[in-house]
């Protein structure tokens, strides 16, 4: 027996048992989105690498270690798509959705990065994420915020998530800043782990987000990024805590809260939660002004937000606030012996067009009465449909119900549709 082929570590199949959760949640995602007026864009999974260098950062963790890139046939650097927005910038760029216009565009799709695998971190993940382009002030912002808000009241969530928020600043003002963080940070270069050493001068920021408590008390005592706030950005981010205190969305304004990509200016938020351990972020998102113009197009504002659907499905799972799978049919369709068979063909397909809303399983396989009506049970269905040679000759057709006490009966199958309807 030849060796079985397996999925590549970190990749995982999505089951039958589990894609009911999936729909439940895609459907939550794109009826909320739908009500706030956004409409979907799609771009390819595969991109040019320089797309993601420019935009995430070279000094990122994305880019120097986990992006999927390889030579093709024709000597370019492509890359498996490690987020959206970039993709989406490059989309509105190149078909001319963003100057001078204003958009709300939504995704959702795979995404690649080359990371250790664990519980709620995938090496091919999920994500969901939403833009909006065109808009400068923050009463967008807020909006984007409330929507996410809304969503989690729709999944049963809103009690296990909080959200936390912080502004970067304009590019300018984060320059000052930057510059002496690395004065403090350099100061104590001998309490600084590899990692941070590292980044000491190609991304001191991302220190700020670091997780190693050996480094917290040094955290703590840094230069804060508010005292370097440029008066345009502390407006905006005062305006922005206005407007969500009169949604009545709770929040906690996070200093150290800095985003992992380079793109972000003034407002960065995340929903974090305590059920999932390790992996407590489920959406992020936040401003990106510059974004647009360093991709080269015209200047254009920007604000969105991504989140992973593998760790809202865990979550969902975990708090079992997720719904119950369906059955796998509503309506068994048997039939014994050929005549019958082929006498069922039409019969099935008169159902799926006059009951467009029911899942029809018409038995395949043959095999005696016991034996369909044992797989009528097991797909869970609520009646079974029986033509056999006797019902075949009469034109009739046997109605048995599977889950209630109403009684068999024999019909005409030119009555069939109005007595389903009047069922």
């Amino acid at each position: 027996m030849s060796k079985q082929v397996q999925a590549i570590r970190g990749m995982n199949d999505c089951l039958p048992q589990d894609t009911g959760v999936w729909q439940y949640l895609e459907q939550v995602l794109r009826q909320t989105v739908a009500s706030y007026g956004y409409q979907e864009i799609r771009f390819p999974i595969v991109e040019m690498t320089d797309l993601f260098k420019r935009s995430i950062g070279e000094v990122t963790d994305i880019v120097e270690k986990e992006m999927y890139t390889f030579i093709d046939r024709n000597g370019d650097s492509l890359t498996l798509r490690p987020e959206g927005t970039a993709c989406c910038v490059r989309a509105g760029n190149q078909h001319g959705l963003l100057y001078n216009q204003e958009q709300r565009l939504w995704y959702m799709g795979p995404m690649f990065r080359h990371e250790r695998p664990q519980k709620g971190r995938y090496r091919q993940f999920h994500q969901f994420g939403l833009e909006a382009f065109g808009i400068a002030s923050a009463d967008i912002d807020a909006e984007v915020i409330v929507l996410t808000a809304r969503l989690w009241q729709q999944l049963g969530l809103s009690g296990h998530v909080r959200l936390q928020l912080n502004t970067l600043g304009s590019p300018e003002a984060r320059q000052h800043y930057r510059a002496a963080l690395v004065e403090y940070l350099a100061a104590h270069d001998d309490q600084l782990d590899e990692d941070s050493k590292r980044r000491l001068h190609s991304n001191p920021l991302r220190i700020l987000d670091s997780k190693n408590p050996d480094l917290a008390e040094l955290l703590a005592a840094a230069p804060r990024l508010a005292d370097y706030l440029d008066h345009e950005s502390a407006e905006h981010f005062a305006e922005l805590q206005q407007r969500l205190t009169a949604a009545g969305i709770e929040f906690e304004v996070n200093p150290r809260l800095v985003r992992g990509l380079d793109y972000y200016n003034k407002t960065v938020f995340e929903w974090v939660t305590d059920s999932l351990g390790a992996q407590g972020t489920v959406c992020a998102g936040g401003r990106y002004d510059g974004l647009v113009e360093q991709l080269g197009g015209k200047s254009c504002p920007a604000v969105g937000f991504a989140m992973g659907i593998e760790r809202l499905v865990l979550l969902l799972q975990t708090l079992e606030l997720a719904p119950e799978l369906p059955s796998q049919a509503d309506w068994y369709l048997m039939a014994v012996g050929l005549d019958a068979e082929l006498g069922m063909i039409p019969v099935a397909e008169q159902l799926r067009s006059a009951f467009p809303q029911k899942r029809m399983m018409q038995h395949c396989g043959g095999g005696s009465m016991k034996k369909q009506f044992k797989k009528a049970d097991k797909s869970g269905a609520e009646l079974a449909l029986v033509l056999g040679g006797d019902e075949l000759e009469r034109g009739c057709i046997t109605i048995k119900w599977l889950r209630s006490d109403k009684p068999q009966r024999t019909i005409p199958l030119a009555d069939l549709v109005s007595e389903l309807q009047q069922n």
